[in-house]
């Protein structure tokens, strides 16, 4: 086990802001995400606030803002910010003082003049980056937390910008609130914002205490700088144990040891009775009791997250491009195979198997992207506590339902009748009805692949082997499959939805004419024979299971990939 902090102690009052500086892996981020309750992994110890255990009502109540802003790209920054309320803040609100609540913190962060602009990405024109930053910081604002922790929020912006972010932080310190924020390496100007500053080196601390005394301070135990330069960056030398520009990698160590032993000799006991002094102080301050565990009811999640869902999501349902695939391919389809009939059996079957095969992977592929796009965002927003794994997951697989079902219908509607398939409605209905079943277990799969590896590429290249896998053991390519091999077809979603479309056209007595004034049985065609026009229920039923299954995977999945228990 390795330990990667080591005796860390201090003290933040509210209205105060404290700075935790250090080169990178001195683990500022590990202790920021630790004391806010979202650090993963095997970890031993207890975190707690005045004095009671922390819990997931006390972390839904503290705000958040991570490095990187984990942001919807198609929505505006009004609806960022609406959706954020109507799922963080408790009902005891009405949903027009949710939304009342948004707009101010709209205006209290400046962010007016974008309010209807999108969030934009990386190649979506959209808001710049310090209102970004802001966005992030307001969402966490809604919920008007007591204490906001903050990772390298000035990370990849300009002097300027970052001057500014520091500066609201410095205002809702003023407020009230205990504002506490990693930073790498942050401007003279800025640095002298921070009431109070940690100083990080391989996880040990090296300062705590005010910032205007942290340069008396490392001149006391014998460190100042040889040159007029920024307090900062003579910090950042220290934590990295440079003193001199000509110091050895063992002089290093030497400094690093000698500011740890200089640390627990003039700082650590003072710093351990302080905070004993402030848990007595705090000990009959008593927490949410009657907080409920979830600020919303699940169909309002589910509802506002559907809602949300469908928002971000509209320039994906009415893809042109996946539209006018489908289309071109429907009526490509159907001048193939134009007005084939049962003398053409062979063709007949052919368009059967030619549906079978692209509407597996086509929905298929399309689903697998579904949960590693958003698995930063639900990391994120389950961390915060805002809704139930339950509800995200209806409302995303449901709001992907209407395209993914319509697609198959206008390509069923085009082909079947262009084709001159069994032109009865009833025999159409069952085909369709197969069809949509079909893209239904197979976005299922695509859903389960997706949320256990969690990995675009990798996701894809499985996905294809199982569908692959699924066409060749189903008998349509071999016809004698070895025994240890033919188990395969019992899973196969290819398989029960050709024997399905099969049955929605021919039945056991029909005949067609299969040569000079001779009729055959259907059932007796070799590629109809091979597959069987009997067990149509046992394939409706096999199908149906798929569909409930693989969405249990994926929800399963989700909840172990999930960063966050159910």
């Amino acid at each position: 086990m390795k330990q990667i902090l080591k005796g860390v102690t201090g003290v933040v009052y509210p209205g105060e802001m404290l700075a935790m500086l250090g080169p990178s892996g001195s683990g500022k981020t590990t202790l920021l995400t630790a004391l806010g309750g979202r650090l993963g992994g095997k970890l031993g110890g207890t975190i707690s606030y005045n004095g009671k255990p922390f819990s997931s009502i006390t972390k839904r109540n503290t705000g958040f803002v991570t490095q990187d802003d984990v942001l919807y790209p198609h929505l505006t920054v009004t609806e960022t910010l609406v959706y954020t309320a109507l799922l963080r803040l408790p009902n005891t609100l009405t949903t027009q003082e949710k939304i009342t609540k948004a707009e101010d913190v709209i205006e209290q962060l400046g962010l007016t003049r974008c309010k209807s602009s999108i969030i934009g990405g990386p190649l979506l024109r959209g808001i710049s980056g310090g209102e970004r930053k802001r966005v992030s910081i307001g969402q966490e604002m809604l919920i008007n937390p007591s204490l906001l922790f903050l990772d390298e929020p000035t990370s990849g912006l300009d002097s300027t910008t970052a001057q500014k972010i520091v500066s609201l932080l410095w205002e809702l310190a003023r407020g009230g609130r205990t504002i506490v924020v990693t930073i790498h390496q942050p401007s003279s100007r800025l640095f002298y914002m921070f009431h109070k500053v940690l100083l990080l080196s391989e996880g040990n601390p090296l300062f705590f205490g005010k910032g205007s005394e942290v340069m008396d301070y490392f001149h006391r135990v014998g460190y100042s700088p040889s040159v007029a330069m920024n307090s900062c960056d003579f910090l950042l030398d220290l934590a990295n144990g440079i003193s001199s520009d000509d110091s050895s990698e063992d002089d290093q160590n030497e400094v690093k040891q000698n500011l740890v032993s200089a640390y627990k000799s003039n700082l650590a006991e003072n710093l351990k009775a302080e905070t004993l002094e402030v848990e007595e102080r705090i000990n009959d301050v008593s927490e949410h009791n009657k907080s409920e565990r979830w600020s919303t009811t699940w169909l309002q999640q589910f509802t506002i997250l559907l809602r949300r869902g469908l928002k971000e999501r509209r320039h994906e349902s009415f893809d042109v491009l996946q539209i006018s695939e489908v289309v071109i391919i429907a009526f490509v389809s159907g001048l193939l195979w134009w007005q084939s009939d049962t003398a053409h059996l062979q063709d007949q079957s052919g368009l059967l198997f030619f549906y079978t095969g692209f509407w597996g992977f086509f929905p298929l592929f399309l689903a697998i992207f579904t949960f590693p796009q958003e698995r930063e965002m639900l990391a994120k927003e389950r961390s915060s506590g805002m809704y139930r794994l339950s509800s995200y997951f209806m409302s995303r697989t449901i709001a992907d339902l209407p395209m993914e079902l319509v697609l198959p219908t206008v390509f069923c509607i085009i082909t079947y009748w262009m084709a001159g398939l069994k032109p009865d409605l009833a025999s159409f209905l069952y085909a369709l009805f197969t069809l949509l079943l079909s893209v239904m277990v197979s976005q299922g799969l695509g859903l389960a692949i997706g949320a256990l590896v969690m990995d675009v590429k990798s996701a894809t290249i499985l996905g294809s082997v199982i569908m692959l896998t699924f066409l060749l053991a189903g008998g349509f390519y071999v016809q004698h499959v070895p025994p240890f091999m033919s188990w395969i077809k019992y899973i196969s979603i290819s398989l029960y939805t050709y024997k399905l479309l099969i049955g929605s056209q021919y039945s056991k007595d029909e005949t067609y004419q299969c040569g000079n004034n001779h009729t055959c049985l259907v059932a007796e065609y070799p590629a109809i024979k091979s597959i069987g026009l009997d067990g149509q229920v046992i394939s409706l039923v096999a199908l149906l299971s798929m569909m409930v299954l693989y969405r249990a995977v994926a929800y399963l999945a989700l909840m172990r990939v999930g960063v966050i228990k159910k």
